[in-house]
């Protein structure tokens, strides 16, 4: 099974970051995980506040869960509350629902893993993590 180098979670996480200083965000933290959920490598920037980790950790841990970026969650959640809080039950409340959980594809659709992006707005968050994905030629879906 393919999946995301550390190597290339570096990337994505430097370039993440890279764009968020790019358009004036609040300190941004980064996360990549596996296609099981496990971390591969996790960045918290300047100033940003300790518990950033546990919230990027939930936005990405739900896509490779569920199978949809942190868009879909969000419009899920809107549509049929009660499923995302028994999701959320089921996954110990691991699942933060919202945009900045991006899944990664490779360029056949191939899921290789996830990032959370958290720090600024749920939607900065995700533009900023969608530009650290496609700077490492694989395909963003938050």
């Amino acid at each position: 099974m393919s999946t995301i180098s550390l190597r290339r979670a570096r990337t994505i996480i430097r370039k993440t970051m890279e764009k968020g200083a790019e358009m004036g965000l609040k300190p941004l933290s980064v996360v990549v995980v596996d296609t099981g959920g496990h971390v591969i490598a996790f960045e918290r920037g300047d100033g940003a506040p300790p518990g950033r980790f546990d919230i990027a950790r939930g936005k990405a841990y739900g896509c490779v869960m569920l199978g949809i970026g942190g868009t879909a969650q969000r419009d899920r959640a809107e549509a049929q509350a009660y499923f995302i809080g028994a999701v959320g039950g089921a996954y110990d409340g691991k699942l933060v629902p919202v945009p900045g959980g991006i899944l990664v594809r490779d360029a056949k659709g191939r899921t290789l893993g996830a990032i959370g992006v958290t720090g600024d707005t749920s939607e900065n968050d995700l533009e900023a993590g969608t530009y650290g994905i496609e700077a490492v030629n694989l395909v963003a879906e938050g």
